[in-house]
Order: C-alpha cells, then structure tokens, then sequence
C-alpha cells in the first residue's frame, strides 16, 4: 500500500504542481514532502505491525506446544 502511494503521490506531483501557479514553490515543496513524510510514517507503522503480529503468532505457537 505505501509503494502504491508512493508513486501515486510522485505522479500527481510531476503532473500537478508544474500547471499550479497559484501557490509558491515554497507551499508545492512543503506538500511534497508533507506527502511524502505521511507515506513514510505509513511504512512505518505498517511493518511494526507485521513485526508485532509475527511475534504474537510465535508466542501463540510456543503457547500450544507446551
């Protein structure tokens, strides 16, 4: 999901910010990279996530062949 993102965010930004005259390329920066930070953030949470659910499974099978 963040890599579809990703470049979903990169394309609308190669597309849109060039035609957008009516902020400054300070703010089309700002948004970028704003945008891009959230998708970071995303990647982020997701795998620890991945981790902490891969760990659970583990204890859940230590649990049972006890």
């Amino acid at each position: 999901m963040p890599l579809i993102l990703l470049i979903y965010t990169t394309g609308m930004a190669i597309y849109f910010l060039p035609r957008n005259t009516e902020i400054s390329d300070t703010e089309k920066w700002l948004t970028i990279g704003a945008a891009y930070l959230i998708v970071a953030l995303l990647w982020w949470v997701l795998r620890k996530k991945e981790k902490l659910m891969e760990q659970r499974n583990k204890d859940i099978e230590n649990t049972y062949k006890k």
